[in-house]
C-alpha cells in the first residue's frame, strides 16, 4: 500500500483521487475511534457503560466497514476492506488527530467522543443530501447512530460537569487536552476542498458554526468553561502526519493482519 494520492488540483484525473481521499477521511475517523473505544471493553467504570462504549465502537466500525466498501469498487488497484483497513502505514490514514489520542480517563473519553459526535452529527446530516447515492445511503445509515453517539456522550457532559466537584474537575480538564485537536475537523483538507467544489461534500465553516453553538451552549449548561485554543493547524486529514500516538495504535490494531498476510475472519 504505497499509492498516496495527490488532490492538488480539481483536474478531470484527480477527481477520483479527491474523493479517494475524502472517502478514506471517513473511513479512518470512524476506524480509529472505534479501535480506541474498542480498549474500553471489559474496563469501564460500570457494565452499563462498557455496554454502551462497545455499541458505539461497533457503530464505528460498521461505518468504516461501509466507507472503506465503497472504497473498493472505486479503488485504482484490487484491493479488499482488510487490506486499506489494516495494511496502510501510519502517514497513510487520514483520520483527525483527536479520534487516536489515548482513551485517558473515562471523562477524557466522553470529551473526545462527544466533540466528534456533534461534528460527525453535522457533517452526516450534510452528507445524506450529498448528489453521489451511495455516500448519501451510507451517510443517511450512520447519521441514526451517530444521533445516539451525540446524545449519550452530551448527557455525560452534563452529569459529569454539574456534578460533583471531583466530577467537574475532571471533565474541564478532560475539555482541556483534547480540545485543539477537535479543530482540524474544520481544517479543509485539499480533498475537501475539491469535493465541496463538486457538490460532493459540505461547506466546513457552515459545519463548525452549527458545531461552535451546540458545543458552547452544552459546556454552558454543564456550568464548564470553554477551553482557550491555540490550534494551528494539524495536518493528519491533509498529509498523514499524526501524534505519537498513531504508530502504537497501529502496532497493535495491525497485528494479526501483518503477521498472517490474507488472514480470513
Amino acid at each position: 500500500m504505497s499509492k498516496t494520492f495527490d488532490t492538488s488540483t480539481p483536474s478531470p484525473a484527480s477527481t477520483l483521487d479527491a474523493k479517494i481521499h475524502y472517502l478514506f477521511q471517513l473511513a479512518d475517523n470512524a476506524l480509529i475511534m472505534g479501535q480506541r473505544l474498542c480498549e474500553w471493553t471489559g474496563v469501564a467504570p460500570e457494565l452499563e457503560i462498557d455496554l454502551a462504549l462497545c455499541n458505539i465502537a461497533l457503530d464505528h466500525l460498521g461505518q468504516a466497514n461501509a466507507w472503506y466498501e465503497y472504497l473498493v469498487e472505486i479503488y485504482p488497484h484490487p484491493t479488499d476492506v482488510d487490506q486499506l483497513a489494516f495494511c496502510r502505514d501510519e502517514h497513510q490514514y487520514y483520520n483527525i488527530t483527536l479520534t487516536e489520542l489515548p482513551n485517558g480517563d473515562f471523562a477524557q473519553t466522553i470529551a473526545k467522543m462527544a466533540l466528534f459526535s456533534i461534528f460527525n452529527y453535522y457533517l452526516h446530516d450534510a452528507l445524506r443530501k450529498c448528489p453521489d447515492a451511495r455516500i448519501a445511503a451510507i451517510a443517511a445509515r450512520s447519521y441514526k447512530e451517530i444521533q445516539y453517539h451525540r446524545r449519550y456522550t452530551s448527557n455525560w457532559i452534563l452529569r459529569l460537569g454539574d456534578g460533583t466537584d471531583t466530577s467537574h474537575e475532571r471533565m474541564q480538564r478532560a475539555l482541556d487536552i483534547v480540545w485543539d485537536h477537535a479543530f482540524e475537523a474544520f481544517a479543509p483538507s485539499p480533498a475537501d476542498r475539491i469535493m465541496h467544489q463538486h457538490g460532493i461534500a459540505p461547506d466546513l465553516e457552515q459545519i463548525k458554526s452549527l458545531w461552535e453553538h451546540e458545543v458552547h451552549q452544552l459546556l454552558h449548561k454543564a456550568t464548564l468553561s470553554i477551553p482557550e485554543t491555540g490550534f494551528t493547524g494539524y495536518r493528519a486529514k491533509s498529509d498523514g502526519i499524526h501524534t505519537e500516538h498513531m504508530g502504537y495504535l497501529l502496532a497493535e490494531m495491525q497485528y494479526m493482519q501483518r503477521r498472517y498476510p490474507n488472514l480470513q475472519w
